[in-house]
């Protein structure tokens, strides 16, 4: 029993570093587009600037909401952990 916990506990550890480093990975991507689509945007139309950095916020944001779900499920997983409760 104590063989099956451990096992639990090393895979939880593993699966958690692995969803920290995605979520930081496409949260990058995703500002790296961003960015760059902005930049685009504003120097073939420069009167629209103020438009496109709101709604470029607003995406950012977004972005950043799918990353802090993706932590908040890791620590979830972390120090709440489902399948030690199922066996206790």
């Amino acid at each position: 029993m104590e063989a099956l916990i451990a096992q639990i506990q090393a895979n939880t550890v593993l699966t958690v570093g692995i969803i920290f480093g995605l979520a930081a990975v496409g949260t990058a991507i995703g500002f790296a587009l961003l960015g760059g689509k902005f930049l685009e945007g504003v120097a073939r139309q420069p009167e629209l600037a103020g438009m496109l950095q709101t709604r470029m916020f607003i995406i950012a944001g977004l972005l950043d909401a799918v990353s802090i779900i993706g932590v908040a499920m890791g620590l979830l997983m972390m120090f709440a952990n489902p399948f030690l409760a199922a066996l206790g």
